[in-house]
């Protein structure tokens, strides 16, 4: 197993991240969505390694089979976390990938340590700009779903986990893309997670403001989202980063759920491959 020892510390031991580097090529990070972990680009990666890029696809702590911390679970801390990975694999010219609360760390990072390392950016069902409804955001979602999130999480986070599994990927309308084995591979590998680090970054990618990092990229940015999307709606998250970014692809997905990397790979994996390869 891969792993690499961040800057950051709990303990006094270094936080290791668990990590797979496939195939050859201009490198791509693929960064996962909560709760799961790298593992839900399974159909992705085969195909990005048959076209000739290295991919790279890491567990955030907190989830896979990378370290459980307890604290520190806000995405300047993720960020840093995107940042060691890229410095200690000595990468340059990389694209970074990320799918719903994955595109946060993308956005973060740009926005603090900016694009010389990057080539391209992509958010894939993606959280950014602001989930958050407010005044100015009035797009956004209310505070009292993701507060409904973390009650039922800790009352039961198994049973959460199966349900919010079936409106990931919108399952009574999906049932001819998506099977109950899949739900349940991805209800494992969502069980998986620390319990606290499933709670803590519903406040990351509820509440976190991502207008500011936005502004700062300045590479082209594939923005993916579907039209179906229940859980990050396309009107409150990729309609707005679209309307943000001053260099990006934007790509509609009809009748796409959230979890448009398992409904519509296929689709999903050539908008990917095309961008890339622009």
């Amino acid at each position: 197993m891969s792993f690499i020892e961040t800057t950051s510390v709990e303990k006094e031991k270094p936080i290791k991240l668990f990590y797979e580097d496939y195939g050859k090529g201009k490198p791509v990070i693929l960064i996962h969505g909560w709760p799961l972990s790298h593992r839900m680009w399974e159909y992705q990666i085969e195909t990005l390694v048959n076209e000739g890029f290295r991919v790279i696809a890491y567990d955030r702590r907190g989830f896979g089979d990378s370290d459980k911390p307890w604290e520190e679970y806000n995405y300047d801390i993720l960020a840093k976390d995107l940042h060691d990975i890229i410095e200690k694999l000595t990468l340059t010219q990389v694209s970074i990938i990320g799918f719903s609360m994955g595109g946060g760390e993308v956005a973060r990072y740009i926005g603090k340590y900016g694009t010389k390392k990057l080539l391209k950016a992509g958010l894939i069902s993606a959280v950014p700009p602001y989930m958050l409804k407010t005044k100015d955001n009035p797009e956004g979602i209310e505070e009292d779903i993701f507060e409904g999130f973390k009650k039922e999480i800790r009352k039961d986070r198994a049973a959460f986990l199966e349900n919010f599994g079936q409106q990931f990927v919108n399952f009574e309308e999906n049932k001819d893309k998506v099977s109950k084995q899949q739900l349940h591979y991805c209800w494992t590998i969502a069980t998986k997670a620390s319990a606290k680090a499933t709670l803590d970054c519903i406040d990351a990618f509820g509440y976190t403001d991502f207008r500011e990092d936005l502004k700062k990229f300045d590479i082209p940015t594939l923005v993916v989202h579907g039209d179906a999307d229940e859980i990050v709606p396309i009107k409150t998250a990729g309609e707005k980063s679209d309307n943000m970014l001053s260099n990006s692809t934007y790509k509609v997905i009809e009748g796409g759920p959230h979890g448009i990397v398992f409904t519509h790979k296929e689709q999903v994996n050539k908008i990917v491959v095309d961008f890339l390869k622009s």
